[in-house]
């Protein structure tokens, strides 16, 4: 969950930097799309930090 957080971070400061408004971290999770999930579950594999 901690590397959803870090996204969302992410993706807070890139909406700052563009002067626009960020959703909250429920929606954000909830508009991830399955490539991104998938990705994100490819990284984990690969990391060993996180079981999916």
């Amino acid at each position: 969950m901690e590397m959803y957080r870090d996204g969302y971070e992410t993706y807070c400061l890139a909406c700052e930097n563009y002067g626009m408004e960020s959703m909250n971290f429920y929606l954000y999770v909830r508009n991830l799309t399955v490539e991104q999930l998938n990705a994100f579950n490819q990284h984990t594999k690969g990391s060993g930090d996180y079981e999916v």
